[in-house]
């Protein structure tokens, strides 16, 4: 299990560690676990090891792994290094792992995180996406992109590999009274940016179902790709008002430099998620793993119940303050026009 340093790995390797029917869960990641994380991994043998390094390899042949779970996928140019860091993780990271688990004899099973961020998001997009739908664009965002090289690199590994049971999962954002994302925290925000005259279709998917078709992939043979996301969408004027906050309409431009330097609590993906919107078919997830994950609204109340602390808005409240921005937006933008025009 890679990424056992953080939420989502170290809480899966706990539960693979409880299951009887697996004898040992190996976690290995940059850094030590420590504080809360390292309590849960009390049943996990963690190592520290760089996914950069040949340590990997030899972590796996000296354990005779039979399956590896990829978690440590990094969603956000967050950590230390920026966005040449993240890259560096994701895609040369993945190319190590994937040389280890090709030398790797025992080797029978190999699950990849990945995320519906690599369909990209554009104005000549479908409907719904399905498994086998390409990018109709190059995503803009640096981690669609390494999702993509991901995913790349995982199809050479089946054809060099075909003993190996390869499942890629495209997860939709999560969500959850547990996650903090960048876009949990976009939600927190009183006053939440969205991008003028769209208002894109959104789906979520709650982190324990995560956990649910982690664990399945592991202990069950679901060879693959699959969309993962709760039923349903909600819009985006939807989630931000069922979270009792105030969206703030901007140009599509001003979004886009305050995701450059890191404000607002988006990224360059999600801003172009906001602005198109993301649709994804589970249809085959359902179908192959009889599993169905709670719908996108129910996933998305049991959030903002979570974070329920008195400051919410009243309803009729939102939508004063919102009309006001939108009134006073229109005026600027007529006032420019008039003045552009001469008159």
């Amino acid at each position: 299990m890679t990424g056992v340093g953080r939420y989502l790995g170290a809480r899966l390797a706990a539960r693979l560690a409880a299951d009887p029917r697996i004898e040992r869960v190996i976690g290995i990641d940059a850094a030590t676990p420590s504080g809360e994380l390292a309590e849960v991994l009390v049943d996990v043998d963690v190592h520290q090891v760089d996914l950069r390094t040949p340590g990997v390899l030899r972590v796996m042949v000296g354990a005779r792994v039979e399956a590896v779970a990829h978690l440590a996928v990094a969603t956000a140019a967050d950590q230390q290094g920026g966005r040449a860091a993240m890259k560096e993780l994701n895609v040369i990271g993945t190319m190590q792992l994937l040389a280890a688990c090709q030398q790797a004899t025992m080797l029978r099973k190999l699950v990849v995180r990945s995320s519906t961020a690599a369909y990209g998001a554009s104005f000549r997009d479908p409907a719904i996406f399905m498994e086998d739908t390409e990018p109709r664009e190059i995503p803009r965002g640096g981690f669609a992109k390494d999702v993509l090289d991901i995913e790349g690199y995982v199809r050479g590994f089946r054809r060099r590999r075909p003993d190996v049971e390869a499942t890629v999962l495209r997860f939709a954002p999560f969500i959850g009274s547990t996650v903090d994302t960048r876009l949990t925290r976009y939600f927190a925000q009183p006053f939440v940016p969205t991008v003028f005259g769209r208002d894109p279709r959104l789906q979520f998917l709650h982190v324990e179902d995560a956990f649910e078709v982690l664990h399945r992939s592991v202990v069950e043979a679901h060879p693959g790709t699959f969309n993962v996301a709760g039923g349903g969408t909600l819009t985006l004027s939807q989630a931000v008002r069922r979270a009792g906050r105030v969206t703030v309409p901007v140009l599509e431009p001003g979004l886009n430099a305050l995701a450059g330097i890191g404000r607002a609590g988006v990224s360059l993906d999600q801003v172009d998620l906001f602005v198109h919107g993301r649709v994804v078919d589970t249809t085959r997830l359902i179908r192959e793993f009889g599993f169905t994950p709670r719908t996108t609204a129910e996933a998305f109340a049991e959030f903002v119940q979570s974070r329920r602390d008195g400051e919410l808005l009243p309803a009729d409240t939102i939508r004063s303050v919102e009309q006001a921005l939108l009134e006073g937006f229109r005026r600027t933008r007529a006032a420019r026009a008039a003045l552009e025009s001469g008159e």
